[in-house]
């Protein structure tokens, strides 16, 4: 139940122009009241063992006069307002379930009237059936009106059809391998309040509406059926899967025998549907779906517990969280001129339906038309879920005219118009710049022109543009020499220094790409590479040779720094071309083994030229990224470029953020690139220390997800002249995207932009088509910006590289790996690897999020998350968390944080507390150095051993159940690694040993074990009942009971 409001109430606003014409409504009203024994029907619970309806004798109408100003605006809109269903409810242990309130409108002269009906006594029909019978009191017509059905009759006709067995039968044979929701664009919360729902409609074109009954005459099937597979086709695009369950909307009156028809009561019924848009064609699956409707009806009163049940989908997730309602609504017919009379000066304003479903469609057959009216949650537009659905049915009566064995899945609903915004509009980006230029021609234009300036500088000591140039050129001709040339490899394993900016500049130079050798990799890493990647040589120093295999090639820098400082200090001839490697640079695989990325010179400068031109001006900028990752080329040539100056530091200072901080003091530096890792806790030292570092101009982050946490935000409220720049892109590309922060939302992780210069981003779905927007699918990039493939590895790279289909010839396509999507906007959102997407007990999670939620809490200084299976076939949610300095976040306090903001299933059931997180050489977290938990030391308190028979049980069976050794009176089940899973199996188990039936809430609710058996306790005198089969209860109390 909704914990303010109510999604079933049906509000129906009505004007007067009179108040006499009101009160003969009113009485009329009353009159169908006492008629209609529904209508006088309410919910008890109170006292028994499960709820019933009761009719009352009598029901007076309650109606309630409101004085509204219209100083305050329109009268209707406030009269809505006020008794607003989503924060309004009905007593439903009151019959009526049927609410009046009355205001006067005087500028406009009218009397209004909103009416809340309550679904468990109203449905669709029944309205429209109420309508037609006021008319007739109005009329003086009411004793023309058959004798009225009773709805308690028709409940107990259906209750003697089928029986459950049959229906756990039919709904297991359809859904017994379903695993997960479908979740159309991500949403999964099946239980709203009805707010924050938008609603809009779209009248097919008369043309369309024809061809559909005409197609559907043809195949033998009900129009209703090619709509049930259209809206599956819908599902199918914006959920990301071709195995979509949706519920449907059954009339509900087919098994309640004569007069059914004109029965006023809540006789519809939601029921699952599931559909396979696949290989099948498309008349083929038509026919399916009819014949699964035509099944559905026989099922058309069982409960959608019980069908989610004989799922694989395990409460609380829903089966599903998308509804299509089609409905027959024929215009109604011409009233007789006395009926007509009567209903003068009455006028229905706006009859509103709401339910729990994020995304809802109702199809209205109009006899001639077909209106659609779809609901959705807010930010979702609906005119968009109507467009989809306009676009699906042209595309699916097409192909049945035309090609009716096409595949479902070949079917497209995307409207043509966000075809076009997703493939053409959000990737304009070209853009004119040097095509013919080398990255090192780049440097060498700009010592040139300020060759005084200072171009790097490293502790003491410093270089100028025109000095660092010349030594440059001097190595680049002895490498010239041993005969480096255009895509010769030459490996570099030095120490974070000068020589360092040298060797890689001179390698450039020579015409040859270099390949960085971390020193700090372990010495197997290292010989991997350099087996790999057979360089030419490796430029290295004396210090760090035995990091080498002796077979290398190793040119010592300090020990020929005498011979090649007699060379030429002019530019060498140019040797390569735009399309030559500049780089390899290695990566981690998949399968474990790192390959080795190979950029030509090409991508770098466009990459280059585009940020200075974003981005211009002189800047002291700080060398922090490791050589052997990519941002190292961004920050040293977008600096050089531009006549900034680079300020390298040492690998200690790189790894102690007090030194660093001090660093960005001392060298006024200006622009600084940080992984997010990085930043935080440099973010959380700097703001602690409240000092300020008015020289930074830019922060740009990038490598890993950015997260706007508490510290972060504080450390940028008071550098207002510092923007935070967040970019994207994976090595095989460098920088895709960009995105420049305005506003700072607390948590949020921001969008990853648009794309950059001469760069495409699509956003795709399995078959290589574009994804809605707002749904999530997989990046590829194509554009000028990718890398030529992975060394040696032709299969990987045509794997990973693949035909672009929406280019040119020749125009190529980078598969990410990495899950995002589009805003409304055209800006990106980044979801997280697809690889790190994980299903935990039906539920498809992102783990990105939950890290987000856990980086805002207060005392938590970085955090991460893994889904962790450490036994075999249990799968859980592990947090990594580590605090800010003096503090240790404790695990229940974690956990209570988070439930404020998470679902249960997206709440871990351990948390490991570390001093900080293991980093990669390249500054991300280093996820496969996280431990794993030991679940056997979760319990939160001191050991307290139970004290009465109550406590003991439930020790046994917590134990049991979370496979531990033993379990303390005052611990809490889910600080001890529970989740909602587990907590079923607990109350399963209490249920089955000590003989009492609890709420699977309570378990939420007590937060020690003690506390429980003193609930426990004080239940062992109520029976326990069985709630499968209430008295003369229909569907709908039946979904009220679960």
């Amino acid at each position: 139940m909704a914990a303010s409001g109510d999604p079933y109430l049906l509000p129906t606003l009505l004007s007067f122009d009179g108040r006499e014409r009101l009160e003969a409504f009113l009485v009329a009203l009353q009159a169908m009241i006492a008629r209609h024994d529904i209508l006088r029907t309410a919910v008890a619970w109170e006292g028994l063992p499960e709820p019933v309806q009761v009719v009352w004798r009598a029901a007076p109408l309650s109606v309630e006069e409101a004085s509204l100003d219209p100083a305050a605006g329109d009268v209707a809109q406030q009269l809505r307002e006020r008794f607003d269903p989503r924060r309004f409810r009905l007593d439903v242990r009151q019959a009526p379930l049927l609410r009046g309130f009355l205001a006067y409108d005087a500028p406009k002269r009218r009397w209004l009237l909103l009416l809340l009906a309550h679904h468990l006594a109203m449905d669709h029909t029944t309205l429209e059936i109420l309508v037609e019978e006021a008319q007739a009191h109005l009329a003086g017509e009411a004793d023309r009106l058959s004798a009225p059905a009773s709805f308690r009759n028709f409940v107990a006709q259906a209750r003697l059809g089928v029986s459950p067995a049959e229906h756990e039968a039919f709904f297991q044979a359809m859904l017994g391998d379903v695993s997960e929701p479908t979740a159309p664009f991500g949403l999964v919360d099946a239980q709203g309040d009805g707010s924050g729902i938008d609603e809009a409609r779209l009248d097919l074109a008369p043309a369309l509406a024809r061809r559909l009954r005409e197609r559907a005459r043809a195949l033998g099937v009900s129009a209703a059926s090619l709509c049930h597979q259209a809206f599956a086709q819908v599902l199918a695009r914006v959920s990301g899967r071709e195995d979509v369950v949706f519920g449907t909307v059954l009339f509900g009156r087919m098994q309640g025998g004569a007069g059914a028809d004109r029965a006023l009561g809540m006789f519809i019924n939601t029921l699952p549907v599931r559909a396979q848009v696949g290989a099948e064609g498309v008349a083929d699956g038509a026919r399916r779906m009819h014949g699964l409707l035509t099944d559905l009806l026989r099922h058309e009163h069982a409960s959608l517990a019980l069908a989610q049940r004989c799922s694989g989908v395990a409460a609380p997730a829903p089966l599903f969280s998308a509804l299509l309602n089609f409905r027959h609504s024929p215009a109604p017919a011409q009233a007789a001129n006395e009926t007509s009379r009567a209903w003068s000066g009455i006028e229905v304003l706006d009859t509103q339906e709401r339910t729990n479903y994020p995304l809802t469609l109702s199809v209205d057959d109009l006899g001639e038309g077909v209106r659609l009216t779809a609901q959705t949650q807010s930010p979702l537009d609906p005119n968009r879920l109507c467009a989809f659905m306009q676009a699906a049915l042209e595309r699916l009566v097409a192909a049945l005219e035309t090609e009716p064995n096409a595949a479902a899945r070949t079917i497209d609903v995307l409207p043509e118009a966000e075809r076009r915004r997703i493939l053409v509009e959000w990737n304009q980006t070209a853009a004119d710049y040097p095509r013919d230029r080398l990255l090192h021609e780049l440097f060498e234009d700009r010592a040139a022109q300020t060759p005084a300036a200072t171009a790097v500088v490293f502790e003491d000591a410093q270089l100028a543009y025109g000095e660092l140039n010349a030594r440059a050129n001097q190595l680049a001709h002895h490498l010239r020499s041993l005969g480096v040339g255009p895509d010769a490899l030459v490996g570099i394993c030095v120490e974070r220094s000068l020589e360092m900016v040298v060797g890689l500049l001179a390698i450039l130079k020579a015409g040859g790409a270099y390949l960085p050798l971390d020193p700090d990799y372990p010495r197997e890493r290292i010989g991997f590479m350099l087996e790999d990647a057979k360089p030419r040589l490796v430029l290295t120093q004396a210090r760090l040779r035995d990091r080498l295999p002796e077979r290398v090639n190793a040119l010592l820098l300090d020990a020929h720094d005498h011979t090649i400082s007699t060379l030429s200090p002019d530019n060498p001839v140019p040797v390569a071309a735009p399309h030559n490697l500049a780089y390899v640079i290695y990566t981690s695989g998949s399968t474990g083994a790192p390959k080795g990325v190979m950029m030509p010179n090409a991508p770098l400068v466009q990459l280059l030229q585009w940020h200075n031109a974003l981005f211009p001006g002189t800047a002291r900028t700080l060398q922090f990224a490791s050589f052997s990752f990519d941002v190292s080329i961004q920050e040293m040539f977008s600096t050089w470029i531009a006549g900034g100056t680079l300020v390298l530091i040492d690998e200690p200072c790189r790894k102690n953020f007090q030194r660093l901080q001090i660093v960005l003091q001392d060298q006024a530096i200006e622009r600084l690139f940080l992984p997010f890792a990085v930043l935080q806790p440099l973010a959380e030292i700097i703001a602690e220390s409240g000092s300020r570092l008015c020289n930074l101009q830019q922060i740009i982050t990038a490598g890993e997800q950015l997260r706007l946490t508490s510290a972060l935000q504080a450390w940028l409220g008071v550098e207002p002249q510092c923007e935070l720049i967040n970019q994207y892109g994976p090595t095989e590309a460098h920088v895709v995207s960009h995105f420049v922060l305005e506003v700072f939302s607390d948590g949020v992780s921001p969008p990853i932009g648009r794309p950059i210069w001469n760069t495409q981003i699509y956003l795709l779905d399995g078959r290589m088509q574009p994804v809605p927007i707002g749904a999530a699918g997989e990046l590829y990039i194509g554009g000028a910006g990718l890398a030529r493939g992975y060394l040696g590895r032709a299969d990987l790279t045509a794997e990973r590289f693949l035909p672009d289909p929406f280019g040119g010839a020749g125009a190529r396509l980078y598969r990410t790996g990495d899950l995002a999507r589009h805003r409304a906007d055209g800006d990106i959102e980044f979801l997280g690897r697809i690889d790190h997407q994980v299903k935990i007990r039906g539920f498809r999670i992102e783990l990105g999020e939950i890290e987000a939620a856990l980086s805002r809490i207060a005392g938590v200084r970085e955090a991460a998350v893994l889904a962790r299976e450490d036994q075999p076939g249990d799968k859980r949610l592990v947090a990594y968390v580590a605090g800010r300095e003096g503090t240790t976040p404790a695990a229940g306090e974690l956990r209570a944080a988070l439930q404020a903001h998470l679902p249960d299933y997206m709440l871990p059931s351990a948390f490991v507390t570390l001093d900080a997180l293991p980093l990669t050489a390249n500054g991300k977290v280093d996820r496969k150095a996280l431990p794993a938990p030991d679940l056997g030391a979760l319990q939160a308190h001191r050991y307290v051993a139970p004290r009465t028979a109550t406590e003991a049980a439930l020790c046994r069976i917590w134990a049991q159940t979370l496979g531990l050794e033993r379990v303390g009176v005052e611990d809490n089940f889910f600080e001890l690694g529970g989740h909602s899973l587990d907590a079923i199996r607990a109350i399963s188990r209490i249920t089955q040993e000590i003989g009492i039936g609890l709420p699977l809430a309570l378990l939420y609710d007590v937060d020690t074990l003690a506390k429980l058996a003193i609930s426990l306790d004080g239940l062992k005198d109520i029976a326990f009942h069985d709630r499968t089969q209430p008295p003369f209860c229909s569907d709908a109390m039946e979904a009220i009971k679960i």
